[in-house]
């Protein structure tokens, strides 16, 4: 028994779906944007006051496993177009930098050049740099995988180590240190 995919979904104010059944596209569309998302056809998506229901077709174990997925895909749609997601990335080091122009960010975190990364149309990027403080790179869009993509894709131009904690964390992440050298006995 899926758990999750019994949950109904609440709908957002402003927020309508399409979905054809006959292709298994769902559409969402918001005061954000639209989006769009392909299930499997056998599934049904139920509107009932304001609240959207996923009903699985059979109790095989890959329906059953799809149902958790596909509901929270959804749900993810939902508040995404309603809402928006917004991560935000801290520049840890001296001299790092970061600008954005036109979709393209540029970071200067420690190499010889400086990194220039073109980020998709779907996705809004700003930086920040306050005097004494890190630069804090803040993305921003509707569709929560692809935001997560890209906020993984800058975090692994400069990976955080363990050793002084240098490099491109999640605002608030905690990292684990290791000790340095033991000095000798």
């Amino acid at each position: 028994m899926s758990r999750i995919g019994k949950k109904p979904i609440k709908l957002a104010e402003g927020v309508t779906h399409t979905y054809n059944d006959k292709t298994g596209e769902v559409v969402m569309k918001g005061p954000k944007g639209e989006l769009k998302q392909d299930i499997d056809p056998a599934f049904k998506l139920v509107e009932n006051e304001g609240e959207l229901i996923l009903e699985r077709p059979t109790e095989t174990k890959r329906h059953k496993a799809l149902h958790g997925l596909y509901r929270s895909l959804i749900n993810n749609m939902v508040e995404g177009v309603s809402q928006g997601y917004t991560h935000k990335l801290e520049l840890v080091g001296v001299g790092y930098k970061a600008t954005a122009q036109n979709n393209v960010l540029e970071l200067s975190v420690g190499y010889s050049h400086n990194i220039w990364l073109g980020l998709p149309e779907e996705v809004k990027v700003t930086a920040e740099t306050a005097k004494g403080q890190n630069p804090i790179v803040t993305i921003e869009g509707i569709d929560k995988q692809l935001l997560g993509q890209v906020a993984a894709k800058i975090k692994s131009l400069r990976p955080v180590e363990p050793y002084k904690g240098k490099g491109i964390r999640f605002v608030g992440e905690r990292v684990r240190r290791k000790a340095g050298k033991q000095a000798a006995k």
